[in-house]
């Protein structure tokens, strides 16, 4: 495998992580208005998420840290076309954290009311974002021979890409809930999976109807007609989403939320495959295309980058399931009322 290939890869991986670990809270976050009735709800909701939310949005810098250093050209010309999207996922996921940390500082129902909506709104606003901005990808945004784009926020709203946003924010939602079961107890537990079930039906729908603008609106699957063995990833796909619902209902949540990992893997890596080797695909003309290829950095800098990266990564894997394995045997009632 070349080094360009190599990178596109672990750029995937990097992102299908990020979504997998920071899908649960946005998910949580969407949800917490809808399953949350009293102050103690709230309290479980927040513990089940409180440790864990930051830590997961390293693996947001460290994907888009990898584009600028693996995919120059690709990160100059996605962070000038996509700059409103990305500004305004930067100001959600910043109010996110302002609101989860000023909630409590006033004792008063009306700040914390004030803070509950900008919560929702710094969950539901991002995960939106990603999904209508990797749906753009896929279908192919309009730059030109010099990267420049040539369209505006509203161009990015098309059909195919607010389809992915929903997408992304029904399967996130349904992974927050499933993360919740595991989390919570009691009727909060009963509303989770009540919610994780619902959603699921509505993940089936979204899934079916996304593949099938897929087919409509892109040219993704062209690669997997040419290599029949990138199904891997749908077929995985949908024997998680198949095997989620028995699981849920069995009680086993914690392989529920697991399978849901899968899900989201798959479907991350189902675009990126149909994608490959083109990152940003020029709705132009596909001459325009910037590809692994002609947007990576030289092949001494992605040697030594690999090697940087081997070093790395495994201290943060290591870290990571050492806070996950720590604060997953705290009790999510301890703390007192709020947060």
């Amino acid at each position: 495998m070349d080094m360009e290939t190599l990178w596109f890869v672990l750029w995937g991986l990097l992102w299908a992580i990020y979504f997998i670990l920071d899908g649960f809270d946005l998910g949580l976050g969407i949800l917490r208005p809808f399953i949350a009735r009293s102050e103690e709800d709230l309290h479980v909701i927040h513990h089940a998420t409180g440790p864990f939310w930051d830590g997961n949005e390293v693996w947001l810098i460290t994907a888009g840290g990898v584009t600028f250093a693996a995919f120059p050209k690709v990160y100059a010309v996605m962070f000038s076309a996509l700059y409103a999207p990305l500004l305004l996922l930067l100001f959600a996921l910043i109010f996110r954290a302002v609101s989860m940390e000023f909630r409590d500082k006033v004792d008063s129902p009306c700040w914390r009311k004030v803070w509950d909506i900008g919560l929702f709104a710094g969950s539901f606003v991002p995960a939106l974002l990603l999904g209508v901005a990797f749906a753009n990808l896929f279908i192919g945004i309009p730059i030109d021979n010099n990267g420049v784009y040539h369209g505006n926020l509203l161009k990015l709203l098309n059909p195919y890409g607010l389809a992915g946003g929903i997408v992304f924010v029904v399967l996130f939602m349904q992974h927050g809930a499933l993360w919740l079961a595991i989390r919570a107890d009691g009727e909060l537990r009963e509303r989770a999976v009540s919610a994780a079930s619902s959603l699921w039906m509505l993940s089936l729908a979204g899934l079916l109807v996304f593949l099938w603008l897929t087919s409509l609106y892109t040219s993704l699957y062209d690669n997997y007609m040419t290599h029949p063995q990138l199904l891997i990833f749908p077929i995985l796909a949908v024997t998680a989403l198949l095997i989620q619902r028995p699981l849920l209902a069995s009680g086993v949540y914690a392989g529920s939320w697991a399978c849901s990992a899968l899900l989201i893997f798959c479907v991350t890596f189902f675009g990126l495959a149909g994608m490959y080797p083109g990152m940003l695909i020029s709705s132009l003309n596909p001459a325009w295309t910037i590809t692994a290829f002609n947007g990576a950095s030289s092949p001494l800098t992605l040697s030594i980058m690999l090697g940087v990266a081997l070093c790395a990564l495994p201290f943060v894997f290591i870290y990571q399931i050492w806070v996950y394995k720590t604060f997953a045997d705290t009790p999510p009632h301890d703390g007192g009322a709020g947060y």
